[in-house]
C-alpha cells in the first residue's frame, strides 16, 4: 500500500488534522541522534494544570529492580476516600524512544475523576540508552510498589490494571505476561493501538501509512531490543506477539485503525488471547491511522473510539 492508496482511505475528518500534522512532523524517517533529542525535548513539557477539585497528584520515587535506578512515578486519587478502590498503572507511549510520565497526568486525574480509582504513570527509561528489559524492569517496579502497598493507597490489590498506547501498551501487554509469571495480580490490561510485534512480518507493518512508518518502527524497535533486534531471541515480555503461551493473563481491551501500520499484529494479538480462553475485547476503526484520537479527538471516529474505551474501563474500574 503506498502513500497515496492510505491517504485516498483516510476517514475524511481525520484527514484535515492529518495535513497539519505530517507538514510539521516530516517524512518519517528515522531521526538521527540529533533528531532524537530534538524530538525529546519537544516532547518535555511539564503539565502544570491543577487536578480537579477532590483529586491529589503527587509525584514519588520507588526503588527500581536490584542495581537499577529510583523510579519516578505520579500518584493520583481523591482525596476522600472510603474502602479499597481498583488501580490503573499507566506507560506513556513514543515508540520506547521519546516521551515522558508527564503525557499521562491528564489522563491520570480523567480516570481518578470518572472512576474514583487509582491512577498511576511511570518515568520508564528510554532506549536506546536504556534498552530491554529496563524499561520493563521500571514499569514492574512500579507494579509492584501498587500492589504491596495496597493497603496504604487505598487500593484492592485483585484490582489493578494496566493501561498503555502505542509503546506503552506493548509495555502494558508485556507487563500482563511478566506479572502472571510472577504472581503478581493483574486484573485487566486496556491496550490502544499496541506495538507489540518487532518482527515486521504482517501486510500492515509493510504499509507506507502516516504518523509511524515502518521506518521509524523499525528503528524504535531496533533501540528497544539493542543486540537482541533481529534474532530469534527476543523475548516475548519484549514483544508480546512473540509469547507463545497467553492463557491465564488478565481480561484485555484493544482498539486500533484500519490505516494503523499494528492492525494486523493488534487483531493476531487479540485473535490469540481469546483462544487462550482470556476475555478479549477488540474494536477496528475504518479510515483511522495510528494515534487518531490524540491528533482529531473531536472527530466522529475518534469520538466512537473513546466512548468504546471508556465503557471498558468503566466495567473494570467502577469500585
Amino acid at each position: 500500500m503506498t502513500t497515496a492508496d492510505t491517504m485516498g482511505e483516510l476517514d475524511p475528518e481525520i484527514g484535515a488534522a492529518l495535513a497539519g500534522f505530517l507538514a510539521a512532523s516530516g517524512d518519517g524517517s528515522p531521526p538521527s541522534a540529533e533528531g532524537l533529542a530534538a524530538l525529546r525535548s519537544a516532547r518535555s513539557a511539564t503539565y502544570d494544570a491543577a487536578p480537579p477539585p477532590g483529586v491529589t497528584r503527587e509525584d514519588l520515587r520507588i526503588p527500581g529492580a536490584d542495581g537499577d535506578p529510583d523510579v519516578l512515578i505520579c500518584i493520583a486519587r481523591r482525596e476522600e476516600r472510603s474502602g479499597s478502590v481498583p488501580a490503573c498503572l499507566l506507560m506513556h507511549g513514543g515508540g520506547y524512544i521519546t516521551g515522558t510520565h508527564e503525557d499521562d497526568k491528564p489522563r491520570l486525574d480523567q480516570l481518578v475523576d470518572a472512576y474514583g480509582c487509582v491512577a498511576v504513570s511511570v518515568e520508564y527509561r528510554l532506549a536506546p540508552e536504556t534498552p530491554f528489559p529496563g524499561p520493563l524492569d521500571d514499569c514492574f517496579a512500579a507494579l509492584a510498589y501498587i500492589a504491596g502497598h495496597a493497603r496504604e493507597l487505598g487500593v484492592d490489590p485483585e484490582r489493578i490494571a494496566v493501561f498503555g498506547r502505542s509503546a506503552g501498551a506493548g509495555l502494558a501487554a508485556g507487563l500482563a505476561l511478566l506479572a502472571r509469571d510472577r504472581g503478581v495480580a493483574v486484573s485487566y490490561q486496556h491496550l490502544v493501538y499496541p506495538m507489540l510485534d518487532d518482527r515486521q512480518t504482517t501486510p500492515s507493518s509493510q504499509w507506507n501509512v502516516p504518523i509511524w512508518s515502518p521506518q521509524m518502527n523499525a528503528f524504535g524497535w531496533q533501540a528497544y531490543l539493542g543486540d537482541a533486534y533481529g534474532s530469534d531471541g527476543v523475548s516475548p515480555y519484549a514483544a508480546a506477539a512473540r509469547a507463545t503461551d497467553l492463557a491465564g493473563v488478565a481480561p484485555a481491551y484493544l482498539h486500533v485503525g484500519t490505516l494503523d501500520g499494528f492492525v494486523h499484529e493488534n487483531i493476531d494479538y487479540a485473535a490469540r488471547l481469546l483462544a487462550a480462553g482470556v476475555p478479549t475485547e477488540l474494536h477496528v476503526f475504518p479510515g483511522a491511522p495510528h494515534g487518531f484520537d490524540a491528533l482529531a479527538p473531536a472527530t466522529g471516529v475518534a469520538g466512537r473510539a473513546n466512548a468504546a474505551a471508556e465503557a471498558s474501563l468503566a466495567r473494570y474500574l467502577t469500585p
